[in-house]
C-alpha cells in the first residue's frame, strides 16, 4: 500500500516497555495514526479500549503484573467481547497457550501476531497494521512453526507433502501460490488440501486463511 492510500487509524497501544511505547506511538503518529491511549499493562488496556473504541488494538504478550500472558489473554477478551475488533500482538514471545486461541477468535479476520525482532522494516510493520485494521490475517511464519510442531500427534497422518502444503496454508499463500512453489498442478494442490481437511477432520472452507485459522485452532484444543 503507497503511503498516500494510507486510513489514518485510531488505535489503543499496550507495551510496559516505556521506550518501546513511545517509540511505537511516535512512528504510528508519523504516519498519520492517532493513538488515542499507550498504557503499560493489561487492565489499562481494557479500560483504554472500552473508552476510546479504536479501530486497531496492538499489545504485547507479556505484561504487568505478572509479566506472562496478561497481554494475550486481554486480547482474547477484547476479541470475545467484540470478534470483529481488529487486534495486532506484537511481542518477542510465541505464547503458545493462547495465540492459537487468538488465531481463531472470531471469524478468523482482523488478527494477527509478529514477533519484534523479525519485523526488519518499518514499511512492513505499517502495512501489517494495515492489512489486520482492514480485516485480513498477518501471522508471522516463526509463530505458524512454533504453533504447529508444539504437538506432532495430529499431523502424523499426513505425508510429508501434505506437511509442505498445510505450512504454506498456514503463511497464507493462496492455491496458485502453493502451486508454484511445489511445482505440482492445480489438481493435485487441491487434492491435497481435501486430504489435510480431511485426515484433521476439518471441512473444506473457501477462504484459506479460515482453514488455516481453523487447523490452529483444531490443534490448540489439543494443548
Amino acid at each position: 500500500m503507497h503511503p498516500d492510500d494510507r486510513r489514518p487509524l485510531r488505535l489503543v497501544l499496550a507495551e510496559d516497555s516505556v521506550l518501546l511505547r513511545e517509540g511505537l506511538t511516535g512512528l504510528l503518529e508519523r504516519f498519520g495514526h492517532t493513538v488515542a491511549a499507550a498504557v503499560g499493562d493489561a487492565d489499562a488496556l481494557l479500560a483504554a479500549v472500552a473508552e476510546h473504541r479504536p479501530d486497531l488494538v496492538l499489545t504485547d504478550v507479556r505484561m504487568p503484573p505478572g509479566l506472562a500472558d496478561e497481554g494475550l489473554r486481554a486480547a482474547l477478551r477484547l476479541r470475545a467481547e467484540k470478534p470483529a475488533r481488529p487486534v495486532l500482538v506484537l511481542s518477542q514471545y510465541v505464547q503458545r497457550s493462547y495465540a492459537a486461541d487468538l488465531l481463531a477468535s472470531g471469524d478468523g479476520s482482523g488478527v494477527g501476531y509478529l514477533l519484534k525482532d523479525r519485523v526488519g522494516h518499518v514499511e512492513e510493520f505499517l502495512a501489517a497494521v494495515d492489512t489486520v485494521a482492514a480485516g485480513g490475517t498477518v501471522v508471522d511464519p516463526e509463530v505458524v512453526r512454533r504453533l504447529l510442531t508444539r504437538r506432532r500427534d495430529p499431523l502424523e497422518r499426513l505425508t510429508p507433502r501434505e506437511r509442505e502444503v498445510l505450512e504454506l496454508m498456514a503463511r497464507g499463500c493462496s492455491n496458485a501460490e502453493i502451486c508454484r512453489r511445489l511445482t505440482v498442478s492445480e489438481a493435485a494442490t487441491s487434492k491435497h488440501i481435501g486430504s489435510i481437511l480431511l485426515k484433521l477432520d476439518l471441512p473444506p472452507a473457501e477462504d484459506t486463511h479460515r482453514r488455516v485459522l481453523a487447523v490452529l485452532a483444531h490443534l490448540g484444543q489439543e494443548e
